[in-house]
């Protein structure tokens, strides 16, 4: 068979999949993940042969695919604010929807020198992010998770911000109780334990949970974050962070309760509110 033959056969089989609807791109970037090759390579060749032992590990690839694991799991990474970032099971696949907050965050950082603080880091993608775009902040990024914790130093030694980035383990802003933050940003688990059976099967059985869920209304982590963030923001600082789908009153409830003000909501490409950002007076 030929390469062009594989990816017929291969588009038919994720047909059967979960996203029907990518199947011929997911094909294709599997093949190319596989042989190591671009797609400028592939149009050229796709009369070549394809068989042999790397047609068997394409098979397999394609059945993990069809069966539903994030193509991001199955060749190992993804790209998030246009870098490139390793990502497994041990952390969420950074969205899209998520570099508006890392918008919102350099548009914060008046200071040139501003401490910068990202609360359930993962993989890293929002501290590394910023500390791309704004060179001269102090980075410190906590996780929960110690192998999220090697994803993100991973991550960050391949964007060449290692040197800029503390890591730290713990709960929350237990690891920095006794410091204080220009701005602290966060991408917290939201999604309503409620609301698991509504999610696709890629992520509701292949990303930790402990990345996604919320308790039973989706706030419970907003409940400890908010006014632990209050007090060690310094004055003048910033909180801003993701929430989901019907949250802001409730988001917004919390953050004046704690003493937050000049609250303001992004809403994400499809006009839903996505990002909250609020300051310390």
């Amino acid at each position: 068979m030929t390469l062009r033959d594989w990816l017929v056969q291969s588009e038919a089989q994720l047909l059967d999949g979960p996203h029907p609807d990518r199947a011929k791109r997911d094909a294709e970037t599997l093949l190319l993940y596989l042989i190591g090759k671009n797609k400028a390579w592939l149009m050229a060749h796709a009369e070549d042969d394809f068989a042999g032992c790397t047609a068997i590990r394409y098979a397999g690839l394609l059945e993990r695919r069809r069966k539903g694991e994030p193509i991001q799991y199955i060749i190992g990474e993804t790209e998030f604010y246009g870098m490139p970032f390793r990502v497994t099971p041990d952390v969420l696949i950074p969205r899209p929807e998520t570099e508006h907050l890392v918008e919102k965050c350099v548009a914060l950082a008046t200071q040139k020198d501003a401490r910068i603080l990202d609360v359930g880091t993962g993989s890293g993608a929002i501290s590394i992010a910023l500390a791309v775009h704004l060179p001269h902040a102090y980075l410190t990024a906590v996780d929960i998770s110690e192998a999220a914790l090697s994803i993100a130093r991973d991550n960050a030694k391949l964007n060449h911000v290692a040197d800029r980035i503390r890591f730290l383990n713990g709960d929350l802003l237990t690891p920095v109780s006794d410091e204080q933050f220009d701005i602290i940003v966060s991408n917290p688990p939201y999604v309503p334990n409620t609301d698991r059976a509504l999610i696709s099967v890629e992520v509701r059985e292949h990303e930790p949970a402990v990345a996604l869920f919320g308790g039973d209304d989706g706030l419970a982590i907003f409940r400890r974050l908010i006014p632990a963030a209050y007090a060690a923001v310094a004055p003048g600082g910033y909180l801003a962070f993701e929430f989901g789908f019907s949250q802001m009153s409730d988001v917004e409830f919390l953050l004046k309760s704690a003493g937050f003000q000049k609250i303001e909501f992004t809403h994400d490409l499809q006009g839903i509110p996505r990002i909250a950002s609020a300051q310390k007076i």
